[in-house]
């Protein structure tokens, strides 16, 4: 039997539309518009997409974006100098720095520079520490966007065994994080998958949610899952004939899987619906409370 499709396509469309009265609300209460910053530094194609894709989203749901553009040969300290003037603009609630950065550019040095109040990827130090905690001031956009797929899908997580695939500070390590916590979508018993990690199909056959974050197309196959489990597929990979695929071997776990996201339409468009929501956020916390 195949398995049920989780579709991150739609159940995002639902959250931006939930997003953009919660915006118009917010609007009409505060006289202040919800503002994302995004920095753009080079011409890297896939930065290119994925920019304009959240600005466009941005513009549906009430919320202004802008766009500030630096050379590919952009030095460091200028970099630091267009994040120091977005963090002093009132008017910019939220700052998205788009990865990857050229190699001249230290991208830690970059990211622990912006404003946590407008850190709204979650990348900062002092916001990844609140997570560690349990007391988040934002979420993640990708992990919690897959969060909210597991929920939409009605995958229990509590007590269940999660494996998560890829241990980045994107992805890997937050993922790991809020499904461990205690909680709504969490309370999950958790391993975390690596390249130096010894038999991993042993340990992803014991999945009852198989989270695929390591940038290898097709790595899961279908003997790597175990049988109605709930797999989430964050992987995007380009192949050399054009098509677009993610970590899993969709075609195959198809067979295998519970509940299955498909590469594209399922956690890409649940990582811009929870940039939305950061940034509402943090234009709330940035607003003086009516007197």
């Amino acid at each position: 039997m195949s398995a049920r499709l989780i579709d991150g396509k739609a159940i995002a469309a639902g959250i931006r539309a939930e997003i953009a009265e919660r915006t118009n609300h917010f609007r009409a209460e505060t006289g202040v518009v919800p503002h994302l910053a995004a920095v753009l530094v080079g011409e890297n194609p896939a930065s290119e997409v994925y920019v304009r894709n959240k600005r466009k989203a941005c513009e549906g749901c009430g919320i202004a974006s802008s766009l500030h553009r630096l050379a590919g040969n952009a030095s460091q300290a200028e970099l630091l100098e267009l994040v120091a003037t977005l963090n002093a603009d009132r008017a910019v609630h939220g700052i998205l720095v788009q990865l990857p950065l050229p190699k001249q550019i230290d991208e830690t040095a970059i990211l622990d520079t912006v404003d946590p109040l407008k850190d709204v990827d979650a990348f900062h130090p002092h916001n990844v520490g609140l997570i560690v905690q349990g007391r988040p001031r934002f979420l993640p956009c990708t992990p919690h966007g897959c969060q909210r797929l597991l929920q939409a899908a009605g995958v229990q997580t509590a007590g269940a065994h999660a494996v998560v695939l890829g241990r980045s500070e994107i992805v890997g390590k937050p993922m790991a994080l809020l499904l461990m916590q205690k909680g709504a979508v969490a309370d999950a018993t958790v391993t975390v998958c690596h390249s130096r990690t010894r038999d991993v199909a042993a340990i992803t056959r014991q999945a009852d949610i198989l989270i695929a974050a390591i940038g290898r197309p097709e790595f899961v196959t279908a003997d790597m899952v175990k049988p109605g489990a709930a797999v989430i597929d964050v992987g995007i990979n380009r192949l050399d004939d054009g098509r677009l695929v993610g970590d899993v071997d969709f075609t195959a776990v198809q067979e295998t899987a519970g509940a299955l996201t498909p590469v594209p339409g399922g956690v890409g468009p649940m990582t811009i619906a929870m940039l939305l929501e950061n940034t509402l956020q943090a234009a709330r916390w940035q607003t003086p409370p009516a007197r």
